[in-house]
């Protein structure tokens, strides 16, 4: 069944026409809990050991990628990050913060977490907060 309908209130109209003829809106059965924001706004809780920054505002993590959600209706998340070397002696400390603290996030399954070295850090994938922690002008 479709309509076609021309007044302010479309969403509600339309959302009442499927209802009653049992289609599904593209939006019904979505969760919006976990997002990218959210992870990443989570992971700033993960403090590099020996810069006292956190590994958002130090360029550390490179993707967030949110699933859709499973049949239990948790999201899985693989994040992409590098460490600030590749023989850093912080790497399996700050890789096991990340992946605590996304799992700490309402919603979320599996967590995936892969180190890469490519691209390679630099300290220009730093913000500009955390170069002026640093003293890097």
């Amino acid at each position: 069944m479709s309509a076609t309908v021309s007044s302010s209130s479309n969403e509600s109209v339309v959302s009442d026409v499927n209802s009653i003829s049992g289609e599904k809106t593209a939006m019904e059965g979505v969760s919006m809990g976990v997002t990218e924001d959210k992870v990443r706004e989570s992971l700033k809780q993960v403090i590099d050991p020996e810069l006292y920054i956190n590994i958002v505002d130090l360029g550390l993590v490179y993707v967030i990628d949110v699933k859709g959600p499973g049949e239990d209706g948790r999201q899985d998340v693989h994040i992409e990050m590098t460490l600030t070397s590749p023989m850093c002696p912080a790497g399996p400390q700050l890789v096991g913060g990340t992946k605590a603290a996304t799992s700490a996030i309402p919603g979320v399954g599996h967590v995936e977490v892969k180190v890469v070295m490519e691209p390679p850090w630099s300290q220009e994938m730093m913000t500009e907060d955390a170069r002026d922690q640093l003293g890097i002008f």
